[in-house]
This record gives structure tokens, sequence and C-alpha cells, in this order.
């Protein structure tokens, strides 16, 4: 493992930070549940699987984060760091055990859709515990009934989640080879 980034590695996963705050913030769509479905997942797990665990995770949580910060959604912006970061991280482990067991023969198709099927699992689980929270601290009171209106008002967010999530597995798979150079040796890579 690498103890320092590349300018070329630095810069990419700047530039990932970028584009993922862009495919977050640029194309919305608002769900009944007051939130929005974007694309930027996508990224997300690229930054993970191109970057690996820590310096994808963290190009992952920046953008994601920054789009809630300046989209209006301010309240969510730390959570959605440590719940984008977590996302890339598990999918940048998993993808890495899988291409390990294949020696890179193989097309990354496979484990590209099992690693965002990990890393979007995160990110149900993540933002289902993220509204509970933050219904339950907006309500005022944390007491059991109130956590238990949370986590049924929270459960109406997992189907607009699982969209977002397959969505950014089918665009982050099939766009994944075009930006495969950018990532210089994706196992050393910290």
């Amino acid at each position: 493992m690498q103890s320092r980034l590349s300018a070329k590695t630095l810069a990419s996963a700047a530039m990932f930070a970028a584009l993922t705050f862009l495919a977050t913030s640029v194309l919305k769509i608002p769900t009944p549940t007051l939130g929005y479905i974007h694309i930027g997942d996508a990224f997300v797990l690229l930054s993970g699987v191109l970057f690996g665990p820590l310096t994808g995770g963290l190009s992952a949580g920046l953008g994601s984060a920054l789009a809630d910060l300046l989209g209006g959604y301010v309240i969510w912006a730390p959570f959605t760091f440590v719940v984008k970061f977590l996302t890339a991280f598990t999918a940048a482990l998993v993808f890495r055990f899988i291409t390990s067991r294949t020696g890179g023969k193989h097309s990354d198709i496979l484990p590209m859709i099992l690693a965002g099927f990990a890393g979007e699992t995160v990110m149900v689980i993540g933002y289902l515990l993220t509204n509970i929270v933050i219904v339950t601290a907006t309500g005022g009171s944390f007491s059991s009934a109130s956590l238990a209106a949370a986590a049924i008002s929270s459960v109406a967010e997992i189907p607009f989640n699982l969209v977002q999530g397959l969505t950014g597995i089918i665009i982050g798979t099939t766009i994944q080879p075009i930006f495969r150079h950018l990532a210089p040796n994706v196992t050393a890579t910290a």
C-alpha cells in the first residue's frame, strides 16, 4: 500500500469529487418524502473502485456532502459524508476482494456489479439510520414512541434509495471502462 498519493491520483480523485457533486446536483428527481433521486452514486461507486477505500471514500464523501451543503440540505451534509464514504469504502473492498480472486484476468463487470450492490446496501441502511436520527432530533424528543414513529416514516425512503442505488450500479458499471485509466494502480492506491 502506498503511503503517498501521486499528483495524478490526487487530481483524479479531486475530479471525481467534482463529478460526484455535479451528478448529484444537476439532475434531481424529487421524491414524495422531500428527498431526491440522483445519479451521483455512479461516481460514488467509481470513486471507491478506482481509487481504493480511503482515497475513493474521501472523494465520494466530499463530493456528496458538498452537494448537500450547496443544495439546501445542510443538516444532511455530515451524515451524507459518512454514508457515501462508507458506500465507496465498501465497494472498493468488495471489488478488490473479487478481482484478487480472479487475478484480474476477467471482465470487471461482475466485480463492479457485486461491489455496487454491497456499497449501495450500505447507502440504504446508512440513510435509513440517518433519517431516523434526523426525524427524531428535529421532533424534539428521543422517547421510544418518537423513535418508533421516526423509524416507520423513514422506511418510506427505502424504495427511493433502492432506485438511486440500482441506477448508480447500472451507470457506474457502464461507464467504468471509460474512467479506468485514471487510477494508476488500483491495487496499490490507498
